[in-house]
């Protein structure tokens, strides 16, 4: 924290004091974002008796979340441009905890769905500005640790998600999971107005039909991935896949031809932006391959209770708040795709490790090797980000913060989707069998393995480069 504080002759960015408040800003909005994922996911149970649905039908109080989140990303991404990433931000922030109020209320099902609706539109925007206010915020020399402690922030939210839900619902009902956004997010907002860089934004026509295509492509893929996951369906699959790759081919040859692109393609000329967008791509598809086929493991083959099966999970987002503000630190002195390699092959490391544990293995066993996992990850993703953002020039941040958040939740999805090829017809055939969990590790395993190759090639071109220069 002392060296976000520190002024060197030249520095760009805010002054020190208002850095530290604008960081607090965006971080508030990132645990606030992810909590809203991770307190829900363990009430829906509850939710679902007290609202008398299915549970089948509540998942959709988190699924509309995530689907709106991810379908508005490049639109507010854009918008940022067009009325100020200030604006922008600060409303999202605001939609966002004053539809907590109108979710805390709901009577019913329908009417809390339409509220996470309008609250994932508020995570949209906080999701989509927020990296690219640290170019605004920080000097390019801190950068790396700045996101380093934004990686931190949602590793808590991750972690602490679970606990802080239970703790809630064992004294008060579930309308307090939406009520607790109200001090925080009231206190952020006035932070932000304060404290957030104020700017203008440019007079140019807003991409319309690009923001519905965009819209489109991802969220129908996010559809088809979830209802995969729940058991595919050969004729819907199919159908969604085909609406989401003909809206992006759509999307792509709107871009070429528009004056005013949502997403400016020339960004992807620049290798080292390129490179670490398909470094994360693939990362996150490892992560999420980890994430989707362990619960199997715990509970249909380890026959662990669902509450200590996200128990077992809790060593790896702690790992990632110890590997994050590490790896960003030393992004911002050496060669961050050296350090992302160095993360990814720690990573690969766990997962391998995580693939050859078997139905009697001990807690223990399992908890050290999560956490080898979440420190490789955390250690990796510092120093990406870092590259990611940073390899553009400044006003193109806002383009780079989109597609940051679009290849996590596409790779988070495919990933997913992966886990849902392997398992099906397997895990359910052979419930005691642990095999197909580890093909799916395995399979992650070497998603990652083709991330840490394409970083050490970054390696390899940031030391020409440096070589050049120098």
């Amino acid at each position: 924290m002392k060296a976000l504080l520190s002024w060197r002759e030249g520095d760009d960015g805010l002054p020190p004091r208002q850095r530290i408040l604008a960081m607090a800003v965006l971080m508030s909005g990132s645990l606030m974002a992810v909590l809203n994922i991770n307190l829900i996911n363990i009430a829906l149970p509850t939710m679902a008796r007290d609202l008398g649905v299915p549970s089948s039908v509540s998942v959709w109080i988190i699924n509309v979340y995530q689907l709106m989140a991810a379908a508005a990303i490049l639109t507010f991404a854009a918008l940022g441009y067009r009325i100020g990433r200030y604006r922008l931000y600060i409303a999202g922030m605001a939609v966002f905890t004053l539809s907590s109020i109108g979710c805390a209320l709901a009577p019913s099902l329908p009417v809390l769905v339409g509220f996470r609706v309008i609250q994932g539109l508020g995570a949209a925007a906080m999701m989509s500005i927020g990296p690219s206010l640290y170019r605004v915020i920080f000097p390019s020399r801190l950068l790396g640790q700045a996101m380093g402690l934004t990686a931190m922030t949602v590793s808590i939210g991750v972690a602490g998600g679970p606990a802080l839900g239970g703790a809630i619902l064992a004294v008060a009902d579930w309308p307090w999971l939406f009520w607790i956004n109200l001090p925080m997010g009231a206190f952020a907002l006035c932070l932000a107005v304060r404290a957030l860089p104020f700017e203008q934004g440019r007079r140019f026509p807003f991409d319309v039909l690009g923001a519905v295509l965009s819209a489109v492509a991802l969220g129908s893929f996010v559809i088809m991935v979830d209802g995969f996951s729940r058991g595919p369906a050969a004729g819907q699959t199919l159908a969604l896949l085909s609406l989401s790759l003909a809206a992006a081919v759509a999307f792509v040859v709107r871009q070429r031809r528009v004056a005013h692109p949502l997403l400016p393609l020339t960004i992807f000329t620049e290798p080292r932006f390129s490179a670490a967008a398909l470094t994360s791509l693939l990362a996150f598809i490892a992560q999420s391959m980890a994430f989707i086929s362990l619960p199997f493991l715990f509970q249909n083959v380890q026959g662990y209770t669902p509450l200590a099966s996200a128990l077992l999970f809790t060593p790896w987002p702690l790992g990632t708040m110890l590997g994050a503000p590490l790896g960003g630190r030393l992004a911002d002195r050496c060669s961050p795709p050296l350090i992302a390699a160095c993360g990814m092959g720690v990573l690969i490391v766990g997962m391998m490790l995580l693939a050859l544990l078997d139905g009697e293995a001990a807690v223990f066993d399992i908890l050290w090797r999560s956490g080898v996992c979440g420190i490789g990850f955390g250690f990796y993703q510092a120093p990406n980000n870092r590259e990611l953002m940073g390899s553009l020039p400044r006003e193109r941040s806002g383009s780079a913060a989109g597609v940051m958040a679009s290849v996590r939740t596409f790779g988070q999805s495919l990933g997913a989707a992966l886990v849902a090829l392997v398992l099906s017809g397997i895990m359910f055939a052979e419930p005691a069998d642990a095999m197909p969990v580890g093909l799916a590790l395995w399979g992650g395993a070497l998603a990652g393995a083709m991330a840490c190759g394409l970083c050490v090639l970054r390696t390899l071109h940031y030391r020409r480069t440096q070589a050049v220069f120098d």
